[in-house]
């Protein structure tokens, strides 16, 4: 009886642990920007039962143009890759309302604007896989494209599209 008393009284005197997507990414002091409007003539997202499809994501609000392995490099370009994961998970937002309706990040496909020579795509994905990670903890990993493009739309560094399943 004692030790379930002090299992009791040690979870009360627990720091509370963040129960939302939003409260854990503002315990790690990330902050939602507001979405970016289309470019063009499509919609940054579409349901499909319990699946949703977004659009390519960059930075929001659009960053700076560049280029890994040329303007930029993987530090540079992990950070950005962050960034657009907080883009992503605000389309999702103004999508659901409460980012605690997504169940799981099912897919994710990663571009990086970069030279031929470079070849650290991953590492700069990780930027995003990180993000999605500290939203929805083990729910946020999903199989990933890390992959190369000569280039990207308004000179982006990086541009991801993402599926999600829903609740």
């Amino acid at each position: 009886m004692r030790a379930a008393l002090i299992l009791v009284a040690a979870l009360i005197a627990a720091p509370a642990v963040a129960a939302t997507p939003e409260q854990r990414l503002a315990a790690a002091g990330l902050a939602l920007p507001p979405p970016n409007a289309p470019i063009g003539l499509y919609v940054p997202a579409s349901r499909v039962g319990k699946l949703m499809f977004l659009a390519g994501h960059g930075e929001c609000p659009a960053g700076a143009a560049g280029k890994l392995g040329a303007t930029m490099d993987v530090a540079a370009g992990k950070a950005i890759a962050g960034k657009v994961g907080l883009c992503v998970l605000a389309t999702l937002k103004a999508e659901l309302g409460d980012l605690s309706k997504v169940k799981r990040v099912v897919k994710v496909m990663g571009l990086v604007n970069a030279t031929p020579e470079f070849t650290q795509h991953p590492e700069v994905m990780n930027g995003f896989s990180e993000v999605m990670v500290t939203a929805f903890g083990e729910a946020g990993k999903a199989p990933r494209v890390a992959a190369g493009a000569g280039s990207l739309p308004r000179g982006w560094p990086v541009e991801v599209d993402v599926i999600v399943e829903l609740k």
